[in-house]
């Protein structure tokens, strides 16, 4: 069967940046900013981005893009023979349902407050009944289960028409809009009485801020969250580097998905730091910003229901544009091992991601009492624990020792394949610090996650 191809570059560039952009850029972004001492922890992740993300990003395209598979048969076609690298093409697989497992259910939430602003539910709300309102969310599994079936069903639909006509079409409509919706709201919040405060902290770095926070903190926190932001290591970025052709060189590719993540993260940020400083609410707030803080800004703000009920639309697509990613890697490894076409697998896929999504939905109210991380966990706790702070940052760590040593694919094979075509290119120079430096830097962030190393 002939491989599909992505019909344009700006397809393919969408597509990449919406599996990137998702809600750690926009929900985890600004609290991150706002408990890390404001505009420094940003300078200090955009350096991170550049030197962690997008070489890891490169390598990810080149290997997709030279094997023309999806990553469980992506190490068979580039590994030397009798190496067991291709194991780690079967964990990506793995990595990407985990991920859905949960994020299917937080993308349905962003549906349902898009539904509750739009119809009002927040209106005349104090802050506690905005509060009760979020834990009413979570012990309705009856709304939740809608919201994931709509957001799963959607999604599988949307990959099952196709690559072009399917997944690339919708993408591209989805992010123009998301990124049209973000600079109208970015510019309503910047012209809040009260928000120049908020901008000051956000864009204008502060040693002394940092100093408060403790500067090896924020060089951590911003470490992590450059690496994490761009989705690498468990395949979702070979995928679309499978899909495309050798006209440009990849480290241009991979510079333009980090541009236009780190845009919606910031952009993200304008939106956000304003208004709090606006409304007097602690940026640092934690990931209750997004549920229980914005919903008491949008209630007090002039057309706050308008604002407020585009805020979630934009929210719900840039989680959406996630899962159409991760749903077509999973498709691309299913219909590579199995032989069938695009929708008998997007419906048995369909089928599978539902009943695994039951226990992370049902976690925050029938099955309550599974705490299996201790006191307090639930079931997503342990998902998300093993897809970021395992499966990310260990899958990376397998990428860049498969591409830069020559007991995997190696230096010369990755650099030829990444430096083909138009564009930035891999210099060569860099070898010493992606051979050694990088990995070992990846190394440190995994045990970090894992709590071997304690700061």
């Amino acid at each position: 069967m002939e491989r599909e191809t992505l019909g344009s570059r700006l397809g393919f560039i969408l597509l990449s940046a919406g599996c990137a952009i998702g809600i750690g850029n926009v929900w985890k972004f600004p609290y991150l900013v706002g408990q890390n001492g404001g505009g420094a922890f940003v300078l200090v992740y955009l350096l991170f981005l550049a030197i962690l993300g997008v070489p890891v990003m490169t390598m990810e395209f080149g290997m997709g893009r030279a094997a023309k598979k999806s990553p469980v048969k992506m190490y068979q076609q580039l590994e030397k023979k009798g190496t067991p690298w291709h194991i780690h093409g079967f964990i990506c697989l793995i990595g990407c349902v985990i991920l859905m497992m949960f994020y299917t259910t937080v993308a349905g939430w962003m549906l349902l407050y898009f539904v509750k602003t739009a119809t009002g539910a927040f209106a005349g709300k104090d802050a506690q009944a905005v509060a009760g309102i979020f834990d009413g969310m979570l012990a309705d599994p009856k709304a939740m289960l809608i919201a994931m079936v709509i957001i799963v069903v959607l999604g599988f639909f949307v990959c099952s028409l196709g690559l072009q006509g399917g997944l690339e079409r919708v993408t591209k409509i989805m992010m123009i809009m998301l990124l049209v919706i973000m600079v109208a709201l970015a510019v309503n919040s910047m012209f809040l009485k009260g928000a120049g405060e908020g901008l000051k902290f956000y864009l204008r770095p502060s040693i002394e801020n940092m100093k408060a926070v403790g500067i090896g903190n924020v060089i951590v926190a911003a470490m992590n969250q450059a690496f994490f932001t761009l989705s690498l290591g468990v395949g979702a970025m070979a995928i679309f580097g499978s899909y495309i052709g050798k006209d440009h060189a990849l480290m241009g590719e991979a510079v333009h998905v980090a541009v236009l993540d780190t845009f919606v993260a910031i952009v993200s940020g304008l939106i956000i730091m304003p208004a709090c400083f606006a409304y007097g609410v602690e940026p640092g707030a934690g990931p209750g910003l997004i549920f229980i803080t914005l919903p008491n800004i949008f209630n007090n703000m002039p057309l706050g229901r308008l604002w407020g009920s585009l805020f979630f639309v934009f929210m719900t697509f840039a989680a959406f544009s996630t899962v159409l990613a991760v749903f077509e890697n999973i498709m691309a490894c299913v219909m590579d091992l199995t032989g069938w076409d695009r929708k008998k697998t997007g419906l048995i896929c369909a089928v599978s991601i539902f009943i695994l999504s039951l226990p992370c939905l049902l976690g925050f109210n029938v099955l309550k009492s599974i705490e299996p991380m201790g006191a307090g966990s639930g079931i997503m706790d342990l998902e998300d624990f093993i897809v970021s702070n395992i499966l990310l940052p260990g899958g990376s760590l397998i990428f860049v020792l498969f591409c830069t040593w020559n007991i995997g694919w190696g230096w010369k094979s990755f650099i030829a394949e990444a430096n083909t075509g138009t564009g930035l290119k891999v210099a060569k120079w860099t070898r010493p610090y992606m051979t050694v430096v990088l990995p070992i830097i990846i190394l440190a962030i995994l045990l970090i996650s894992l709590g071997v190393i304690k700061l």
